[in-house]
């Protein structure tokens, strides 16, 4: 059973940094793709950035430059670093987890994976 567990969440001013983390355990193979998923208040589930196995990766237009994801030397572990928060990144984080190794289009599509987080608080205020 795959258990999916984030970490790292917090209240931070614009400008600001925090790093999150996510572990999937349960999975048996050495492939797999994981990303990041937001849900603000009022607005529609965005995927922000994944990550294969392989090290490759896709970000969303909104965070590309100021997001890094990477890959922990934990297996099925990465990492998130965000970097000059805007106030609009404000909202909850769920990393999600799912086998193989995925064309980079799919990264950001919530379809592509199999099991997810509870979510972490983000807030971004004055």
């Amino acid at each position: 059973q795959v258990h999916v567990a984030e970490s790292g969440g917090g209240s931070v001013q614009p400008g600001g940094s925090l790093r999150l983390s996510c572990s999937a355990s349960g999975y048996s193979d050495d492939a797999f793709h994981m990303g990041w998923f937001r849900l603000a208040p009022g607005k529609e589930r965005e995927g922000i950035v994944g990550i294969n196995s392989d090290g490759t990766t896709r970000y969303a237009d909104s965070v590309e430059g100021r997001f890094t994801i990477s890959l922990g030397n934990a297996k099925n572990t990465v990492y998130l670093q965000m970097n000059n928060l805007e106030i609009e990144d404000t909202a909850m984080y769920f990393c999600a987890a799912g086998p193989r190794v995925r064309p980079l289009h799919y990264l950001l599509y919530h379809w592509e994976y199999n099991d997810w987080g509870q979510g972490t608080q983000v807030t971004v205020s004055a």
